[in-house]
């Protein structure tokens, strides 16, 4: 599946932020922008910080929701919240895309647009690919960007580890 460059990037930042937890460190949020081609000027800071913390737990709720309808009422609140008006935008030798805070917005705010605008793109295109491990125990979510669109766990191990417990579960049984 396709995305745009905000239902895509912004929508896996999204997923990466909420997979941070809700105090993430300030060098890990740094790691974490650049991992997504997030290039902001400065470092994030404590304060920064604590407030993305929050906002990933926002964002967190989006993707627990199980009904598309929830999700969307989540993702609105979110937009109303940083509501700027889009525009265009060449930086960084990429070609023109929107951007949906203002350049010299803070940090923080334009990580939550778009953030916030990379989940409305995404569930717009597909309101089924934002997911929960389906492994007990594991709390990761993600982007499902897979082919067939049928992704339930975060990685290969969540996977391989559940399928040894069905397996072992189903052979005590008989």
């Amino acid at each position: 599946m396709q995305f745009n460059p905000y239902g895509g990037t912004a929508a896996q930042l999204a997923a990466a932020l909420v997979n941070a937890g809700p105090e993430p460190v300030p060098r890990r949020l740094d790691a974490i922008l650049a991992a997504h081609d997030y290039r902001p000027t400065d470092a994030v800071g404590p304060a920064q910080a604590a407030e993305l913390g929050r906002w990933a737990q926002r964002l967190g709720a989006v993707f627990a929701e199980p009904d598309v309808t929830g999700r969307v009422r989540l993702v609105n609140e979110l937009l109303a919240e940083v509501a700027a008006p889009p525009h265009i935008s060449q930086h960084d030798g990429k070609p023109p895309h929107f951007h949906y805070a203002e350049p010299d917005a803070p940090l923080v705010h334009r990580v939550k647009a778009y953030t916030a605008g990379g989940l409305a793109h995404a569930l717009c295109d597909d309101p089924t690919r934002l997911g929960r491990c389906d492994r007990p125990g594991c709390a990761t979510v993600f982007v499902d960007t897979s082919r067939n669109g049928r992704r339930r766990f975060c990685s290969t191990r969540c996977a391989n580890q559940t399928h040894v417990a069905d397996h072992r579960r189903r052979r005590r049984g008989r």
